[in-house]
């Protein structure tokens, strides 16, 4: 069961569900343990500001990391954010948190996981692409004060994510690797200081021309390491905080089944699914007396995307619709510069 083939809100809950048991049951296992510390070694040997001069931080950090994930994988509420959704990449690529001082409260629960079905790219300095298929956060202590730990994490059987394509690489090197990894394999770790200021983001210098810059799939959003002034994951992770509180959306709470609700019962996982769309009027007749229509508040920027059609002879085809906006043509615009819906 995957965010791919679920399109109402029953199947967005079932789908949370069944990842968020399958997500737990993989942080609290020795193959979940290992992947992290494997994972942080690599990380902080490429940032190196962030163990200050520590020879094996890992240590302390993987114990910390894998209770936090487990916890929130169990006990945090879900969020799925709908794709139309597109502001949030859009507020997160301007974001600028840098000195800021952010309440505890900034999020709306402290624990929490948000999953993308429509997943937002991330181009990292090497210019490689990974999708970002679900990000969590957790209040946690750390020496300089609390902190939200935030973790991005990828769909490793979405197709069209290059570094999905990674993984199987290293899989045929490897034949054990897949059964040892989660549904969710975590490729992003930052830290958002609670009530101290938000550190700036260092770019270090890197010839252009020394980049294989990856492509990410047609009208997908890419977030650039490079140009980002808040680390990409926790900018999305605030970003959808501030919207998701704003009047322009709202969170539908996801009716989810009764076996379902079983199974996470048995499993002992929070089941609470919200999904968080933008904010339409009530239903308004039409003057003809056609039926009830729902009408957007706002103008909002949909990207370009591939349309799937059937013609009349029943084979499927695709077709490039190109980046528009959809709303009233009197309505507030919600894009580019416009970035109102975060302020504090």
């Amino acid at each position: 069961m995957t965010f791919r083939t679920e399109t109402t809100l029953a199947g967005y809950a079932r789908a949370a569900v069944d990842m968020k048991t399958r997500m737990h049951q993989y942080c609290t296992s020795t193959a979940g343990g290992e992947y992290t510390r494997a994972f942080l070694e690599t990380l902080l040997a490429s940032r190196p500001e962030d163990h200050n001069g520590e020879a094996h931080p890992h240590q302390k950090l993987t114990d910390v990391i894998n209770r936090a994930s487990s916890g929130v994988w169990a006990q945090g509420e879900a969020y799925v954010l709908a794709p139309a959704m597109t502001v949030v990449a859009a507020a997160a690529e301007s974001l600028d948190l840098t000195g800021d001082l952010l309440t505890a409260d900034a999020a709306p629960t402290d624990g929490g996981v948000l999953f993308l079905p429509e997943p937002i790219y991330r181009r990292n300095l090497a210019g490689q692409v990974s999708a970002i298929a679900a990000i969590t956060w957790a209040t946690i202590a750390s020496p300089s004060g609390r902190a939200w730990l935030i973790c991005g994490w990828v769909n490793r059987d979405d197709p069209e994510d290059p570094h999905t394509t990674r993984i199987q690489g290293y899989a045929h090197q490897d034949p054990t690797l897949l059964s040892r990894l989660g549904p969710y394999v975590m490729t992003n770790l930052d830290m958002l200081p609670i009530a101290a200021p938000v550190p700036a983001v260092a770019h270090p210098d890197i010839d252009e021309p020394d980049r294989d810059r990856e492509t990410a799939p047609d009208g997908r959003y890419v977030i650039a390491d490079a140009t980002a002034h808040t680390r990409v994951c926790a900018a999305i992770a605030y970003a959808f905080w501030r919207i998701q509180a704003q009047p322009i959306s709202v969170a539908a709470p996801a009716p989810l089944d009764r076996p379902a609700r079983r199974r996470a019962a048995r499993a002992r996982i929070v089941h609470d699914t919200h999904v968080v769309m933008l904010r339409r009027t009530s239903a308004v007749i039409e003057p003809d007396g056609g039926p009830a229509k729902w009408h957007y508040r706002v103008r909002f920027v949909v990207r370009g995307h591939w349309r799937r059609l059937i013609d009349k002879h029943g084979q499927a085809q695709r077709i490039w619709v190109r980046a528009h906006l959809k709303g009233p043509d009197d309505a507030p615009l919600l894009h580019g510069e416009k970035v109102a819906v975060l302020a504090r």
